[in-house]
């Protein structure tokens, strides 16, 4: 779970081909310092951080914030991280703002909240955009397990089309109503790591926030709603994103027995 953060977060910036991006603030709307959030001993963050420092597609990880409080907890256990402008409207736009002066070909967005991602995953969505340059941006679902996930805004449901491209992203219900038993179910869950092709990165930070973005506070929606499309890929894993003070005691327990283990 804790893989030693090693030289490749060290390589100039000149020779990064894909370089990860978390992004972290400290005013989470529904859950305030959740970056800091202590997990058996380290903070949120730092198991996000080792995680994709340990993906092999990965040559680089930084930490994007405006808080001094989420920066000096990087640089504690040995990270890097950037400040940025405390202005930014979205992940998306904090995320543009480092792409602009990294020379990477590609910028893998990680959630601050996805303290279980797993490196084979973050691996699995950059492989869709490095091996296909057409593929602007790519994302991760997995199969959703349980009928009540189906109808908790928690959970982001997304829908496909046959080519795996996304057709729609929703906190509601959707392609569920008529379905009893889950092999039935026209939906996955969303799980939140983008990876995008530098230059469209830079134009999606341009575009403007959309109604079905703002109705839904999902900003991959923006992407559908300018016309671009987001290939998805299809994983067993699942992970437990921390929303609530909840998923926060359930990932400390699971974290807590794999350690033991």
């Amino acid at each position: 779970m804790h893989p030693e953060i090693g030289p490749k977060d060290e390589k100039a910036t000149a020779s990064i081909k894909t370089v990860a991006i978390i992004p972290a603030r400290y005013g989470s709307t529904r859950l305030p310092a959740k970056a800091l959030a202590d997990i058996c001993g380290r903070p949120m963050i730092e198991h996000v951080y080792r995680q994709a420092s340990a993906a092999a597609s990965v040559d680089s990880v930084l930490v994007a914030t405006d808080d001094e409080r989420i920066a000096r907890a990087v640089t504690a256990f040995g990270g890097h991280s950037r400040m940025t402008s405390a202005d930014h409207r979205s992940g998306t736009d904090r995320l543009a703002e480092i792409a602009h002066t990294v020379g990477s070909n590609l910028i893998v967005n990680i959630q601050v909240d996805e303290p279980l991602i797993q490196p084979d995953m973050i691996d699995a969505a950059v492989a869709a955009c490095s091996n296909d340059p057409t593929v602007l941006m790519s994302t991760l679902r997995c199969p959703i397990r349980h009928a009540a996930s189906l109808h908790d805004p928690h959970v982001v449901k997304v829908a496909v089309d046959r080519n795996n491209y996304a057709l729609f992203f929703s906190r509601g219900s959707m392609g569920s109503h008529q379905a009893s038993d889950r092999e039935n179910w026209a939906v996955d869950k969303h799980i939140g790591v983008y990876v995008y092709q530098r230059p469209f990165l830079l134009t999606l930070s341009q575009l403007e926030p959309t109604p079905l973005e703002r109705a839904e506070k999902l900003e991959q929606l923006r992407v559908l709603e300018h016309g671009y499309r987001i290939m998805t890929i299809k994983t067993e894993y699942d992970c437990i994103g921390v929303d609530t003070p909840a998923d926060l005691d359930l990932v400390r327990q699971l974290v807590a027995s794999e350690t033991n283990s």
